[in-house]
């Protein structure tokens, strides 16, 4: 066998291979939609507090958007069932549910049913023991203590086995994987198949809003025997450790093989199809035998009286082309505006720069926004590049507006915007001249001003004024005693 035999038989086996993991099966079935079935928020309840075909009990809360199974409080057991049976033999169900907690390690769980009847109150994760189906169960608390858990199995049981809460269920099990359900930012989903006695599990994370097409494989197993008809369920429970188990959607599909559908892929017999042709032409030909009829009898109806309501394509490419326009307009009006303001200030800018290269300077007004510093040039400059972006951008708009004109043809007399687009070229190129000038003048490097020396008063001067305030405090002392002494003396 070749090399490209074998490239092409291993290619093969790989997509057989994907497709069996990514749950494909079904694209083999006809899916119809069970609303009896199902539930999903929101208005989920109705006035009363009851879900439509469905029932809960135990400490199960329905609400307008989810029901919740059971609270975060210890020893609580909460379930709810359909009320219809389901009667396909083949069906898909998806769950999307919260598992919550403020603990590290939550309990007990959460558990899917499909059993021969409804299930009642009891020790497995909320419903009663030995029950005829199969229990599909999101274990969080790791009984046998091998940290194993979280823990997503499902066991089959037809009335005859009792559950092993020692061991978690492992030795009972027909499938399962170890998933963290617990704690995430968006409702977990579940689907599960059950297709010609073949039944798959598959499991999304709740990292993400939506699940679609992000489902992954948790187990598959086949010979799967199942109750022909039964009753779907969710319960849960809470032990020593609580969480919340929230349940806002569960969608049953009923699943039927293609092969199985009547009518659906049969072809029509050529005598038939003949038959209904000439049906149809004979009836067409009447039709338009009476619409000629009408409007020859009608002529002031001829053509339909609300064609104004609508317009041509040809119209809407141009209505498309003069909203650009005008938009076009309103920012050149605005770019205009802006660069005005930057020549402006950039002129009383290279002003100052100028008084203080010539040795001049600027009059201090008490603030320090009187001085032009590095930061205002560099935010000036950037401006300048920001506005050339710009006008860079509108240049490349208008030439695609103006190709898509020339594409649209044929209404050169209705509308003739050569016109618009010379005008706004002219400003474009305007406005690319200003800015290269306001980018290439360059004004005289800052220099600081000159510091001038005050003139401060020598040291003879100051001994001299030292020593002169010192005699004349002297003598007013000596003639302030001896006024007081001829004072004494006269008393």
């Amino acid at each position: 066998m070749r090399v490209e035999d074998w490239f092409v038989v291993v290619f093969l086996s790989v997509i057989s291979l994907a497709q069996k993991i990514g749950g494909l099966t079904n694209l083999d079935a006809h899916r119809r939609f069970e609303y009896k079935l199902s539930f999903k928020g929101p208005h989920l309840i109705q006035r009363d507090g009851s879900i439509p075909f469905w029932q809960h009990s135990g400490s199960a809360i329905a609400s307008d958007e989810s029901i919740r199974i059971t609270p975060s409080l210890r020893s609580k057991k909460g379930q709810v069932w359909s009320q219809e049976r389901n009667t396909a033999e083949n069906w898909e169900i998806e769950v999307a549910f919260r598992v919550q907690g403020r603990g590290r390690i939550g309990a007990d769980g959460l558990a899917i049913w499909y059993t021969a009847n409804q299930g009642k109150e009891g020790p497995v994760f909320g419903s009663n023991d030995l029950w005829d189906g199969i229990g599909i169960f999101f274990d969080s608390f790791d009984n046998d203590n091998r940290h194993n858990n979280p823990y997503i199995l499902a066991i089959v049981n037809k009335g005859d086995k009792v559950y092993d809460h020692k061991t978690d269920g492992i030795q009972q099990q027909i499938g399962g994987c170890m998933r963290d359900f617990r704690n995430k930012p968006f409702p977990v989903h579940v689907k599960v198949e059950y297709f010609k006695k073949s039944l798959s599990v598959f499991f999304h994370n709740g990292m993400t809003e939506s699940a679609e097409n992000q489902y992954e494989l948790c187990f598959r197993t086949e010979n799967v025997e199942l109750p022909k008809e039964g009753h779907f369920g969710v319960t849960a429970a809470t032990g020593g450790l609580a969480d919340d188990h929230d349940v806002s959607t569960f969608i049953t599909h009923s699943l039927r093989p293609n092969e199985d559908q009547t009518g659906g892929n049969q072809e029509v017999p050529e005598d038939d199809r003949k038959k209904f042709e000439k049906e149809f032409e004979e009836y067409y030909e009447k039709l338009q035998k009476a619409k000629d009829e009408y409007t020859k009898e009608h002529p002031e109806a001829g053509g339909n009286k609300f064609d104004y309501e609508f317009e041509g394509q040809e119209a809407r490419e141009l209505k498309q082309i003069f909203d650009a326009q005008e938009s076009i307009h309103h920012i050149l009006r605005d770019l205009n505006s802006k660069v005005d303001a930057i020549v402006g200030r950039q002129e009383r800018t290279l002003s100052q720069l100028s008084t203080l290269s010539g040795g001049g300077t600027v009059a201090n007004s008490g603030n320090a926004g009187s001085v032009v510093s590095k930061y205002d040039v560099d935010e000036i400059l950037r401006s300048q590049r920001s506005v050339a972006d710009s006008v860079q951008l509108i240049h490349s708009r208008v030439n695609e507006l103006h190709k898509n004109q020339g594409a649209t043809g044929g209404n050169k007399a209705q509308y003739d915007s050569t016109g618009h687009f010379n005008e706004i070229k002219n400003h474009i190129n305007t406005l690319q001249n200003d800015v290269r000038g306001i980018s290439n003048a360059k004004g005289p490097e800052l220099k600081c001003p000159e510091v001038v020396t005050p003139s401060c008063v020598s040291s003879t001067m100051f001994l001299f004024i030292a020593i002169f305030q010192m005699i004349v405090f002297i003598g007013y002392s000596v003639y302030r005693s001896s006024k007081d002494a001829q004072a004494k003396k006269f008393y």
